[in-house]
């Protein structure tokens, strides 16, 4: 007899990983959902004894997917997977009636140890007739929104307990830029506020690039307000708060995607590209760094606040067939 479960995540990869991930003694029917309304729709058709829910998605994310199923008194034990790991999200889902929480990548000894909470053992197929699972097909895009998903959650945890906040996480931006189409996705990120930057080099066997921190004037103020800034040392403490913002998130950053490449970042010291200027004056700031570029993007937002702040890591082309094949192994079966 056959285990069915419900699968939810915008990620192809992260559907795969899981879908592989499950032992093969449950019998897992598996039904993919792509985010939360797809899951919704799912549970009102079908009956499911076990649900994993992915929460930074399109549409409807994980947490407004939990409430829905409380609402509705959609009877199905609900594991949070997520890259989004900061101790606040987990208190969150857990109060919302999630009965686990497993952080991204997904570890098996991990999930083996919540499959044995939840899954009764009178459950449990004795005899195995292997269910058919179509899995999704990936694409090289897939693989790096994965990855990037994970390291922002990297990041925006750091960020959550530096500041004791929590951060909301939006989904990441994948590109591959021209110059010009990069300080056109500046422009728009900057949306005619003034900014200040700090920009960060990084390298780990000849991988390459360099991370820029944006924050808008009015995120500044918030942050100062928030971290209780005293008057008589704004301008001092400003610039502190600028460096330590930036090597919080892109250090952690780094850290979770050396952990997914098996890659030793290392990063030089922040440099100060400006405050308080227009965002056309970091690009200028920016201009010969490259010629073609790939982007992960994201704004932060701080719970509570209007604070904001965008965070781009840019690749040097000659960058891409390094990370390629470091990563190549999630592109493999397993």
């Amino acid at each position: 007899m056959s285990y069915p479960v419900l699968i939810c995540d915008d990620s192809a990869l992260a559907r795969k990983q899981m879908a592989r991930s499950l032992p093969a003694s449950l019998n897992a029917d598996i039904t993919f959902a792509v985010h939360g309304l797809d899951a919704l729709e799912q549970l009102a058709n079908n009956t499911f004894k076990l649900m994993f829910l992915d929460l930074t998605m399109p549409e409807l994310d994980g947490f407004g997917t939990l409430e829905e199923i409380g609402k509705r008194g959609i009877d199905v034990p609900v594991v949070v997977v997520s890259g989004d790991i900061q101790p606040k999200a987990k208190e969150r889902v857990m109060a919302l009636g999630a009965k686990a929480f497993i952080q991204k990548p997904i570890n098996k000894d991990a999930l083996n140890a919540v499959l044995k909470e939840l899954v009764e053992p009178a459950s449990r197929p004795q005899i195995v007739t292997p269910v058919a699972i179509d899995l999704p097909i990936l694409r090289r895009r897939d693989i790096y929104m994965e990855v990037a998903n994970v390291s922002i959650g990297r990041a925006a945890d750091a960020l959550a307990r530096h500041f004791d906040v929590f951060v909301h996480l939006p989904l990441p931006n994948v590109n591959i830029f021209e110059v010009s189409e990069l300080h056109m996705a500046l422009r728009d990120l900057a949306e005619n506020d003034q900014v200040s930057g700090v920009c960060q080099g990084f390298s780990g066997e000849g991988i390459a690039g360099e991370a820029l921190v944006l924050l808008s004037d009015s995120s500044v103020c918030d942050l100062k307000r928030l971290m209780k800034v005293p008057a008589d040392s704004e301008e001092l403490e400003e610039l502190e708060l600028l460096m330590d913002v930036s090597n919080i998130l892109v250090g952690s950053f780094l850290n979770g995607l050396g952990e997914q490449s098996e890659v030793r970042f290392f990063q030089s010291s922040p440099v100060l590209l400006g405050q308080h200027i227009s965002i056309d004056s970091i690009i200028q700031s920016t201009t010969g760094s490259f010629k073609k570029t790939m982007t992960f993007e994201v704004s932060y937002n701080i719970d509570g606040t209007d604070i904001r702040c965008d965070l781009l890591f840019m690749f040097v082309d000659e960058s891409l067939p390094l990370l390629d094949n470091k990563l190549s192994y999630l592109m493999e079966d397993f």
